[in-house]
């Protein structure tokens, strides 16, 4: 009887230390979205025993949920955002894994005709000067950032915007949902719209401006601020996001042979 005690005693706590190996990361909806998340989480279970769990929002809101202690890393965006996120002693410090690239979708018809512009900030102009329907995410994201401070580059409040300019405050997904449906221009980052299957009459219309460029970090948070953290399990995720076997993974993801995402990790 005592060696069946002792036993399911062992087996409860070999359970309890299997279950310890998870992490919370909080990623924006564009890493969820593009699908990549689908094939590097099973590779990190598989090479790491690793569980992580996704909290998937928009760049401002994984920085808050960051700030609160409530997820041990994030994996976003928006450079100014993650180096103030930094400076407030909430991160430990940023490491670059990947990037890809902004780009302005629309009505094949194209009645802005930003296809002919010159610049991501002429692009933008074309569609306020004809009043063209247009959705913002309007959800504080890293893509919602890029797309106000894009406006204000090319001379234009989005805040004074009327009845053709419609932020809806929700993910890269159902942005895209809501700019399909309404026929109208939509900034997204490339990925998503390459996994994003109801593209009805829009199309692909403009890329290519490096202001465009779209690099993701990822970024532990600071025990120091959070003593509860899962620091080891932080960096043994870091390690494996910056190795071969990452890059092999996110380097041969393609849609229709297109790249969503290109690996930059420094070693």
């Amino acid at each position: 009887m005592k060696r069946a005690i002792l036993g399911a005693v062992a087996a409860l706590a070999l359970s309890t230390a299997a279950l310890a190996e998870d992490i919370k990361m909080a990623v924006t909806t564009s890493f969820h979205n593009s699908g990549l998340s689908d094939i590097l989480l099973p590779a990190i279970k598989q090479d790491l025993g690793l569980e992580v769990q996704l909290l998937v929002v928009g760049t401002g809101q994984a920085i808050r949920l960051g700030e609160a202690g409530d997820v041990d890393a994030i994996l976003v965006h928006s450079r100014k955002a993650e180096d103030k996120f930094l400076a407030g002693g909430y991160g430990t410090h940023r490491r670059e894994i990947m990037y890809n690239d902004f780009v302005f979708i629309g009505p094949k018809s194209d009645e802005a005709a930003i296809a002919t512009a010159t610049a991501a900030t002429d692009a933008l102009q074309k569609i306020a000067g004809a009043k063209a329907p247009f959705v913002s995410r309007g959800d504080d994201s890293g893509t919602h950032k890029k797309e106000l401070s894009l406006w204000s580059t090319a001379g234009l409040d989005a805040a004074a915007f009327d009845g053709w300019y419609n932020a809806v405050g929700a993910g890269m997904g159902a942005a895209l949902n809501t700019a399909s449906g309404m026929n109208a221009y939509i900034m997204s980052d490339r990925a998503s719209w390459l996994n994003f299957g109801n593209k009805g009459d829009l199309a692909l219309l403009y890329s290519g401006d490096p202001v465009l460029f779209n690099q993701y970090a990822y970024l532990p948070v600071n025990p120091a601020k959070h003593p509860h953290v899962k620091t080891e399990l932080a960096a043994k995720l870091e390690g494996w996001l910056v190795s071969d076997k990452a890059k092999a993974l996110i380097n041969a993801y393609t849609i229709n042979g297109e790249t969503l995402f290109v690996f930059n990790a420094k070693p």
